[in-house]
């Protein structure tokens, strides 16, 4: 009897903000740290991170050669051949890098396509935050317009606490390293990457 209260004061609580809102904030913040200890757990970040900073060297040493084509041919040749050799080898890494990174992922993929299966069919068409942004400013994105109000559906709330929590808890847990990458890392990378070798 207890029970059955317990659960239907629960379902009523989180059928409307701001039960809701912290419902699912507290889901992303579990979800991110079940994903870190797994992380923490199964990939040795260090090496991840050795790795990667090794592989971002070796791409920006390939414009450093690319100079050298005009000024000292002989030499440019010598150090593209070795720089390529490196590549292959570093190609190899790369590839069991991203198998290692997977690991967490492969664990937690189904149990979290029946939860977030469950938990849509749970908040279907329910209003579960209030956007402090007013209808006219923004296109809605998985939201509903109400009075001018723009309110946000369990995906989209739930995408935007997961994207916060995500990058503060890895960077508590000194996940966060260049083997999570970045926005200034995947430009940087890029850059270096797209040139070409001179014949």
């Amino acid at each position: 009897m207890l029970l059955l209260i317990f659960k239907n004061a629960f379902e009523e609580w989180i059928s409307a903000p701001p039960g809701s809102m912290l419902f699912v904030l507290v889901l992303a913040m579990t979800t991110a740290l079940i994903s870190a200890g797994l992380t923490k757990w199964l990939v040795d970040t260090e090496e991840v991170s050795r790795k990667q900073v090794q592989i971002k060297g070796h791409d920006e040493e390939k414009a450093k050669i690319i100079d050298l084509a005009e000024v000292d041919p002989e030499r440019y040749r010598k150090q593209r051949k070795r720089w390529e050799r490196k590549d292959t080898m570093l190609k190899q890494t790369q590839q069991k890098m991203s198998l290692q990174r997977l690991k967490p992922t492969c664990i937690t993929f189904l149990p979290m396509i029946i939860i977030f299966g469950l938990l849509n069919a749970i908040f279907r068409g329910a209003h579960v935050a209030l956007s402090p942004m007013h209808a006219n400013d923004v296109p809605i994105i998985g939201g509903f317009i109400s009075s001018g109000k723009v309110w946000l559906n369990f995906t989209s709330w739930y995408f935007l606490c997961s994207l916060g929590i995500n990058t503060l808890i890895q960077r508590l847990l000194g996940l966060q390293t260049q083997a999570s990458g970045g926005m200034g890392q995947m430009m940087g990378t890029s850059k270096a990457k797209g040139l070409e070798f001179p014949d």
